[in-house]
């Protein structure tokens, strides 16, 4: 394992932070509007962000970063700024961070199909690395892929991530087949593990798509095929829809005693997604603290 990656182990399961998309929203972000835009634009609202998890007791957070390529940033008309935007997304997290929080900067899906012909291999490497080498410029420890459905795609990633010189962990969203276990594209845990670390990833893992207590057999099965600890952050359970948005009922302690079956299955780093807030990164680094 990467050394970086061991000593942040050293003391057993590490909490990362939870979603950033909605904690943006409640500071204004328009729904359709570009998050990322915000590092530049809103700088002081993104840090408060970090600063919300770095607070709550995270170790390690994420940057506002995810659909930051050149590729995502073209629906905005903001493509020319992809290198200024990841920059300064890694150095207000870096910033925020402090000396005892390290900063896994987020790189996301293109939102575009390989498979369709909607972008080339070289397209998505070439946007990949100027995204990876700017999170790097700006000060990140280490580069997350993150909500990956497409291996091929995830792939591309992580060679290009680790062209930054940085550690990488890479993630898929299972949720898809009969038994939940696959991506919408039909890989397995195994086969993403093999294709992952294959491609250079340091560490693999599972975010977002379902609650903690749908993704424990993913873990166990890729702490089995990797051999290594591995990174979770799952949703805030299964949403309703109410009035077309997703409203999560779990409570940040619910959440937390789910995510702890993970740390029984092999998780290393554990977190969450989608419907999390500080308070529920909080809950968690309490029972952290209980199980150690």
């Amino acid at each position: 394992m990467n050394s970086f990656l061991q000593n942040l182990l050293t003391d057993g399961p590490v909490l990362t932070d939870g979603a950033w998309g909605t904690q943006l929203q409640q500071r204004g972000l328009a729904f359709g509007a570009c998050p990322d835009a915000w590092n530049l634009t809103n700088p002081d609202l993104v840090s408060q962000v970090a600063a919300g998890y770095v607070a709550a007791g995270s170790k390690v957070i994420l940057s506002n970063t995810f659909g930051a390529t050149r590729i995502t940033l073209d629906r905005h008309g903001l493509s020319p700024l992809a290198s200024d935007i990841n920059r300064a997304g890694a150095t207000i997290s870096r910033t925020a961070a402090g000396e005892e929080c390290s900063v896994f900067a987020s790189m996301g899906p293109s939102g575009k199909m390989l498979a369709m012909g909607e972008v080339t291999e070289a397209q998505l490497l070439a946007a990949f690395t100027e995204q990876a080498i700017a999170m790097a410029e700006g000060g990140a420890n280490a580069i997350v892929v993150e909500t990956m459905s497409d291996p091929e795609e995830a792939v591309i990633a992580v060679r290009a991530a680790k062209s930054s010189g940085l550690p990488v962990v890479a993630c898929m969203t299972y949720g898809s087949g009969r038994s939940a276990d696959r991506t919408i594209m039909g890989t397995t845990p195994e086969q993403a593990a093999d294709a992952l670390l294959g491609a250079g990833a340091d560490l693999v893992g599972a975010n977002c798509g379902q609650g903690a207590e749908q993704m424990v057999g993913i873990c166990e099965r890729l702490r089995t095929a990797s051999g290594m600890p591995v990174w979770m952050k799952p949703n805030a359970g299964l949403p309703q829809i109410v009035d077309g948005a997703a409203v999560y009922s779990t409570s940040p302690q619910e959440f937390a005693a789910n995510v702890m079956l993970l740390v029984d299955a092999g998780a290393g780093f554990v977190g969450g997604c989608c419907g999390t807030s500080p308070e529920f990164i909080t809950a968690l680094g309490a029972a952290l603290n209980d199980r150690k």
